[in-house]
């Protein structure tokens, strides 16, 4: 069984609805004070989980549709837009990135967050340039942490390494300690999109140490792919770790990268 089958976020799905806090408003503003978003128009949220972009488009006026290939993420995602009020301006296709089955041409966006390294990069963004009116734009976001010494990132990596199953991340090794990409520029010229850009931002995340650890439960090497019993030995080991290094609440050290292309 590949590392990618064999993580299931649908199985730590109340952690993610929970805990996972979601790209930073700092990040919505650049992406506006860019003209990435433009005006409101239908958007498609690749590997939505619990449609965390989704949401933050919807609430800006846009008509999105969430694919993920997790029903029971999608069902999260549906029971917070209902809770937001924006349940109407979402609807949810349980499906692959690489082959949604979704109207051609006829989206003015897709946005793909946290979940790019999930996926057949080159089938992507076939897949998204045929979703895509003309003009329209792909906006790709990753928010990773920062290894800053003596941060609480470098301390929830340690007990990572020695108690769960990291070998799930592998699709990130590679760049994992700048969180910075450069690779997934290449994957939009390569598949015929233009005005490929980008943009980092370093930016604090304050988290109470039990809501880290929700954090961390709800992640590849936790939560998505360790059995019950697995991830509550986990969290023990990294309650333990936090408490002797840091206070709480405390600040997470986060780099966010996004990338952009517009189709023809």
């Amino acid at each position: 069984m590949s590392t990618t089958s064999s993580v299931d976020f649908g199985s730590t799905v109340e952690d993610y609805m929970r805990y996972r806090a979601g790209m930073p408003e700092e990040v919505w503003r650049r992406l506006e004070t860019l003209a990435w978003l433009g005006a409101p128009g239908h958007a498609v949220d690749l590997g939505c989980g619990t449609g965390d972009i989704a949401r933050g488009l919807a609430r800006r006026g846009w008509t999105v549709t969430g694919v993920d290939p997790s029903a029971p993420m999608m069902a999260g995602g549906a029971h917070l837009a209902a809770q937001e009020g924006v349940a109407e301006r979402i609807t949810w296709r349980q499906a692959a990135a690489e082959d949604t089955t979704l109207e051609s041409a006829r989206f003015d966006l897709v946005t793909a967050a946290l979940c790019w390294h999930w996926f057949d990069p080159a089938a992507a963004t076939r897949e998204i340039r045929r979703l895509l009116r003309p003009g329209g734009r792909l906006i790709i976001l990753h928010l990773g942490w920062a290894r800053r010494p003596g941060a609480p990132t470098v301390t929830t990596l340690d007990t990572l390494h020695r108690h769960a199953r990291v070998e799930a991340w592998a699709p990130l090794q590679d760049d994992g300690a700048t969180n910075l990409y450069p690779a997934w520029l290449g994957h939009l010229t390569d598949g015929g999109l233009e005005q490929v850009e980008s943009f980092s931002m370093d930016l604090d995340v304050s988290y109470t140490h039990a809501a880290w650890r929700g954090r961390i439960r709800a992640s590849a090497a936790v939560g998505a792919s360790l059995p019950p019993h697995g991830v509550e030995a986990f969290d023990q080991h990294h309650a333990a770790d936090l408490a002797a290094r840091h206070p709480d609440p405390m600040q997470v050290p986060h780099r966010a990268f996004v990338v952009s292309g517009v189709a023809r």
